[in-house]
């Protein structure tokens, strides 16, 4: 009899081992705490505070020097004479130093697909192994579709699309972008936008968001949605929590929201809200105050109610939050680099996308680590989010 149970509770023993070991390698999205757990203890603090920087390449090149101090689209001149399109030398050595999680390509960093092709590679072979993010909205905002040396399908708008009332048209729209993405290898997508373009007057988002109306929106953000990730693709969206009622734009300066939590949660929050239940791993946080919700002129980045009680408390998001290029107006006009950056990783933020200076933000968060302002801990929560991000887009583009 104590054999038979001996020989019973081996079996038991053996089945629940198989199955869980099953459970582990088959699920693409949730790597077992354990996994986590083990490469985190094997980072040094500087490689994990590497993953919590996306940067554009110019960032690593110490060399230029060009002025931030209008956001992004003044100085996009500058940037556009220096034409950064291959990982040099200096990039090289900065990088030994100052590993990244993830590098952003701009319109000027790319001229054609054998540039492109010969690019990538350079850039996945830094330290940090980072990711390859792009700007491909589809519309004005394209980088890839824009650039007449790609053969591949544009579309004149997200508006247009929101306005023949198929999400599937918003799927094809997402998959077609993401199929030639993941092509020319890339991981992540910042978009769709999931804003609402209720103010008529917004000169920055405009035909970028699908519609006025979230209950037309929201179904075609998550379609969107869907056709990335059918393409290999992650997407993001943004930009939380709603930069489509304001007038001014972030790029340049100071903008704001005057709606409530409460008329927020009846029109922006419809679409963040169908982004979060779908899966959504990414969201973009606005650089835009909303004083009626944080009783502040702080910009969203900036603002834990928003970023900690609002989006991961009310809303119960668990996944990464991003922030819009740190480099923009907004910020940069109020705040410097160090401030800026620690601010924001107080607030909740996991991923600082385009500091003004990385070398400087990245010194920043070491020192406040090693001060007290921000705990080991707290970075260890962001990089744990930011694991089983990078592990999502392995398994999203090998499906």
């Amino acid at each position: 009899m104590k054999k038979n149970l001996l020989w019973m509770a081996t079996i038991l023993v053996c089945c629940v081992s198989f199955f869980t070991s099953c459970s582990d390698d088959d699920d693409p999205v949730n790597p077992t705490p354990d996994e986590v757990e083990v490469q985190l203890q094997k980072m040094t603090l500087r490689e994990k505070v590497g993953q919590m920087f996306y940067v554009r390449p110019e960032c690593l090149d110490t060399t230029i020097h060009f002025n931030m101090q209008g956001g992004i689209d003044v100085s996009a001149d500058d940037i556009t004479k220096i034409r950064l399109q291959a990982v040099n030398e200096t990039m090289r050595k900065v990088n030994k130093d100052y590993p990244v999680g993830g590098i952003i390509l701009y319109a000027h960093n790319i001229e054609d697909e054998a540039q492109l092709a010969t690019f990538i590679p350079q850039i996945r072979a830094l330290n940090g192994s980072p990711l390859l993010c792009i700007d491909e909205e589809g519309g004005r905002v394209a980088r890839i579709g824009r650039n007449s040396n790609f053969n591949v399908e544009t579309f004149e708008s997200m508006e247009a699309i929101g306005k023949t009332g198929d999400p599937q048209n918003a799927y094809y729209c997402g998959n077609t972008i993401g199929t030639y993405l993941k092509k020319y290898d890339f991981d992540i997508d910042f978009a769709p936008v999931a804003d609402v373009n209720t103010n008529p007057e917004n000169i920055v988002i405009g035909a970028r968001s699908f519609s006025n109306d979230p209950a037309v929106a929201a179904p075609m953000v998550t379609h969107y949605l869907q056709g990335l990730k059918d393409a290999g693709i992650t997407g993001c969206i943004k930009h939380f929590p709603g930069h489509g009622d304001t007038k001014a734009d972030t790029h340049f300066g100071y903008a704001q929201s005057m709606k409530t939590w409460d008329e927020l949660l009846g029109c922006e929050m419809i679409t963040f809200k169908e982004g979060i239940d779908w899966g959504c791993q990414l969201i973009m946080t606005a650089h835009i105050a909303v004083p009626n919700v944080t009783d502040s002129n702080i910009p969203s980045t900036m603002s834990s109610i928003i970023l900690q009680d609002k989006l991961r408390g009310e809303l119960g998001y668990q996944n990464v939050i991003i922030t819009d290029a740190m480099e923009m107006g907004a910020i940069t006009q109020q705040y410097n680099c160090a401030e800026a950056t620690v601010g924001c990783i107080l607030a909740g933020v996991d991923i600082v996308l385009g500091p003004q200076n990385f070398v400087k933000a990245f010194d920043a968060v070491i020192e406040a680590v090693k001060n007290g302002t921000i705990t080991e801990e707290r970075i260890n929560q962001s990089v744990r989010r930011i694991l089983k991000l990078r592990k999502y887009c392995k398994q999203a583009k090998s499906a």
